[in-house]
């Protein structure tokens, strides 16, 4: 069973006030790493149960039974072909797609068209991320959304809410999803047993499944670590490789937290993110070319507006490397 988070209890009790009046199309958004889709994929259960207790599913029921073997035939979950399902898991492989086409709404609209399993049942589709929906797959489901199929329920989960169609927030009733109060993540995280929470949860804002999913990589982003403290010695074709396990838009992240503590040790200042890392980003700081790493700062606000653009984001990244190398004189 999926389960919400302790954060995500009072918008859940507003959902279940207004179960009987819903919108036919909800918009949960809010930060990456706050749990959207799990909460998602728990009201979706709890819709189509056909004995819901206080609207949580039974867990019993056939339709129970089908949503959790992902074989229900009134559920549709729509997102990026070949993509990982979690919020939070990283994109491995930039060959990974990373956007909704229109054949899948299509074959959606298809679908909706045709009766539902059961007599008067209802039918959930759930969207994710909403904002991999490019310009012709977003048109396609406007329709669909101006003129809704009778007994279904669209849900779309959005990380960067700026990015959809003004049109497509038009017709979706807004539920904003909580980031946790700090105290609240950090016994959470406490009780997932995260060592170093509370650094943890600074370095990624806050976001306490970002944390929990990062566990998981911390070989490799130390790794990372020790290829950019190497300065002007990097091996750009190595590093490059690692980042790139950490998925594009979190590999400029990680670089941009990196030059943002280069920049504090550059000023003798206390670091923000990497509190471990002291001492080498200090040495580092000694070679800096302060005009140099405002450059490369720049560089990367420009590359993360294009992180998941699926072509050769191997050479980009050594190209940003390069630029990183730069930075220090030699």
């Amino acid at each position: 069973m999926i389960n919400i988070y302790p954060w995500q209890l009072p918008v859940w009790q507003r959902i279940h006030q207004q179960r009987e009046r819903l919108s036919h199309a909800l918009l949960l958004h809010g930060r990456a790493g706050t749990g959207k889709l799990d909460f998602a994929q728990h009201l979706s259960q709890s819709l189509l149960c056909s004995a819901p207790n206080n609207s949580e599913a039974c867990n019993a029921c056939p339709q129970c039974t089908w949503f959790k073997e992902g074989a229900h035939p009134d559920f549709k979950f729509i997102t990026p072909e070949d993509a990982e399902t979690s919020e939070d898991a990283p994109k491995k492989k930039s060959s990974k797609k990373t956007q909704i086409s229109v054949d899948q709404i299509r074959q959606l609209i298809q679908a909706l068209s045709l009766t539902n399993h059961g007599v008067n049942s209802l039918r959930v589709v759930l969207i994710h991320p909403a904002e991999s929906l490019n310009t012709a797959s977003a048109n396609a489901l406007l329709k669909v959304l101006e003129e809704p199929p009778n007994n279904t329920i669209f849900i779309l989960v959005s990380h960067q809410i700026h990015r959809l169609l003004p049109t497509i927030l038009s017709r979706c009733q807004s539920v904003a999803m909580p980031l946790p109060a700090r105290d609240e993540a950090v016994a959470w995280l406490t009780a997932q047993k995260v060592a170093n929470a509370v650094d943890m949860l600074d370095y990624y804002g806050g976001a306490p499944l970002t944390v929990l999913q990062a566990q998981q990589d911390l070989s490799a982003q130390a790794s990372v670590f020790q290829q950019l403290a190497k300065g002007a010695k990097l091996d750009s074709a190595t590093c490059a490789g690692l980042l790139l396990e950490q998925g594009m838009e979190q590999a400029i992240t990680l670089l941009q937290k990196w030059v943002f503590d280069l920049q504090l040790s550059l000023h003798n200042m206390p670091n923000h993110y990497h509190v471990a890392m002291v001492k080498p980003l200090q040495a580092l700081a000694k070679s800096v070319n302060l005009n140099g790493l405002l450059e490369f700062q720049r560089v990367l606000v420009q590359a993360k507006q294009t992180a998941n653009h699926p072509l050769s984001q191997e050479l980009q990244l050594e190209t940003l490397l390069l630029q990183y190398k730069r930075v220090f004189k030699h």
